[in-house]
């Protein structure tokens, strides 16, 4: 399957994950961790974006950027070379530290930048390293809190949402991520919404894929219900049934996958058709590209279906 080209927009804001190959670890004490942040702030001086928001984990990090001309390829590409490069040398091995492509999702600022840099602040909290978000080192929330200085970090156009007054803008930022303290995992921060390469309502998404001059989408969700039912012998009504059984739930998952790909509908759309919420369905979504990553039958499934209906 041909990936989609990066979308470069001069300006635009991206949710950027880079994870260690095979789930390795990418940071091993604090010396590494701080070589990764100091080639971080080499890259702005050198191709002029910015970094808004950042998080590093044992085995992956989490950026919010900004680009300016430069495009996300290039800066990243640099950032993931030296830093292997210099990881390598130190760890005395060879080959690939990080998995395959970063993954970048354009967002949209108005609708998910606060809740995008609140996401990437909690991830610690999420998978239990502290209690208290205060207390990670590693990501930039002590920064916008005002407790270490970062003159290379991007705070200003956060916190300039919550207040104009900085002491007030820190005291409501700090209660606006302490407001989603049992948050869970957000799939479409990590798979984006209509596209998997944007994340915002339809007419952003509508207006960011017409700046890049691709296609229109063409695939209505009838259509793509019937093809998949037709494979799975399946009608259409046991997709939308409630319960969880393997092979209806199968299909409708490779209807939302498709229709992300190709479809006119938004994911919003499609879940209330199958009588879903909008993160069981991109939840669903992920799964699928899980076990296509994993089992060769699924993806053979799924492109054969791609083929039938993109003739």
């Amino acid at each position: 399957m041909a990936r989609k080209p990066r979308i470069h927009i001069p300006g635009a804001f991206y949710h950027v994950m880079l994870r260690g190959n095979g789930g390795m670890n990418i940071f091993h004490d604090d010396i590494e961790r701080t070589h990764f942040l100091l080639l971080l702030q080499e890259g702005l001086h050198r191709y002029g974006h910015k970094v808004h928001a950042f998080c590093l984990m044992n085995n992956h990090v989490h950026l919010v950027i900004q680009v300016g001309t430069t495009d996300l390829s290039k800066i990243m590409q640099n950032l993931s070379f030296r830093y292997t490069r210099w990881f390598n040398s130190r760890q005395k091995r060879m080959g690939h530290l990080f998995q395959g492509r970063f993954k970048a999702i354009l967002v949209d600022e108005d609708s998910y930048l606060l809740e995008l840099v609140r996401y990437t602040h909690l991830n610690p909290i999420r998978i239990g390293l502290v209690e208290k978000v205060i207390d990670y080192l590693w990501s930039s929330h002590r920064a916008y809190m005002g407790l270490e200085t970062l003159p290379w970090l991007e705070c200003d156009i956060v916190l300039s949402r919550f207040s104009s007054d900085l002491n007030h803008a820190r005291c409501v930022y700090e209660d606006f991520v302490l407001s989603a303290l049992n948050e869970k995992r957000k799939d479409e921060f990590h798979s984006g919404a209509q596209d998997s390469r944007v994340l915002g309502d339809d007419y952003f998404a509508e207006q960011i894929l017409k700046e890049i001059g691709e296609e229109k989408r063409t695939l209505a969700l009838d259509d793509c219900i019937e093809k998949v039912c037709d494979f799975y012998k399946l009608q259409s009504d046991d997709l939308s049934r409630a319960g969880s059984q393997r092979l209806p739930s199968e299909a409708r998952s490779v209807v939302a996958y498709l229709m992300k790909e190709y479809g006119k509908e938004s994911l919003t759309n499609i879940a209330k058709h199958f009588h879903r919420d909008v993160s069981t369905l991109s939840g669903a979504i992920h799964n699928l590209e899980v076990r296509m990553s994993e089992c060769p039958s699924v993806r053979d499934k799924v492109e054969g279906l791609r083929t039938i209906i993109t003739p």
